[in-house]
């Protein structure tokens, strides 16, 4: 087995203006399976806590009656984090603020469909 199964699909988010980070976590214990991270980035810290805000976010969306949460993200003053997953995997993208946000959402959701 490849020793970097998400590799391609990592490497293509972090080419994006403004991405500093992609990692595909696991969404049951917010390890990180693979990762493309610029240095300065704690991709063990954005993986937990990303995991564990799209299992809640996941929740909230079935409990109001929405369905499965396709795309989850996080603005804050200084970048953002988007999320979007499988039913056992997530892919992450740590961005600073000024990144387009739409290109970014396509292709997430895009390279989503290739994680369990």
């Amino acid at each position: 087995m490849n020793a970097a199964p998400f590799a391609k699909l990592t490497e293509s988010m972090i080419r994006h203006r403004g991405v500093l980070g992609a990692m595909v976590v696991g969404l049951d214990d917010g390890l990180i399976v693979d990762s493309t991270l610029q240095i300065g980035v704690n991709g063990n810290a954005f993986a937990a806590l990303t995991a564990s805000l799209y299992r809640k976010a996941r929740r909230s969306a079935k409990a109001a009656g929405f369905g499965d949460t396709t795309f989850f993200e996080l603005t804050a003053e200084q970048g953002r984090v988007c999320a979007a997953g499988g039913q056992e995997l997530a892919l992450v993208v740590v961005c600073e603020s000024r990144v387009n946000v739409g290109m970014l959402r396509v292709e997430l959701l895009r390279a989503a469909e290739q994680l369990p």
